[in-house]
């Protein structure tokens, strides 16, 4: 079930007339479902609305493009995992056994306004498909929302303490 955790980077060109998008420049993200899973696809809200389509959207939402900046690095004494970088993580691992870590780490971000859910649907597992936006950087994250009891919250939550932590490792065989 990869295609539940997928990335999907902002474009920065209109997917259908190719030109550059500008800063705040009004703009349309589009999932379209594909053999395997999404496609993302970037629009001006202009071509969006006047491009003939023979395909029905499994997700749609308008935003405002955002020009990247350059990123200000500064040096940390000691690297210490964010919640982002572990989801990222966690997301290419593709260990179904995280799949309630990640929807945890997910929400996490979206309380921390990191993240913002723009769709939600049904899922053939019982649980619900999020999609997530990151606020900064634009990239879509596609999370499986398996529907957690309360009586689970506890241990999932104490694993990604300890996870974020350093107390729990990742275990990634190559």
């Amino acid at each position: 079930m990869a295609q539940e955790w997928n990335i999907r980077p902002r474009g920065h060109v209109c997917a259908l007339c190719g030109q550059p998008f500008t800063d705040k420049q009004a703009c349309v993200s589009v999932l379209k479902e594909i053999e395997g899973g999404y496609e993302r696809l970037d629009c001006c809200a202009d071509c969006w609305r006047q491009t003939p389509r023979d395909w029905e959207p499994f997700s749609v939402w308008e935003g405002e493009y955002n020009a990247p900046s350059p990123a200000a690095v500064k040096a940390e004494p000691v690297k210490k995992e964010t919640a982002e970088e572990l989801l990222r993580k966690l997301i290419a691992l593709d260990d179904p056994a995280m799949r309630n870590v990640v929807y945890v780490l997910a929400v996490m971000l979206e309380r921390g306004k990191q993240l913002v859910e723009r769709d939600a649907k049904p899922h053939e597992s019982g649980g619900i498909l999020r999609i997530y936006e990151h606020k900064k950087s634009g990239d879509t994250f596609i999370v499986l929302d398996p529907r957690l009891r309360l009586d689970q919250l506890g241990d999932v939550q104490n694993q990604v303490v300890a996870l974020l932590s350093g107390t729990e490792t990742l275990q990634t065989e190559s």
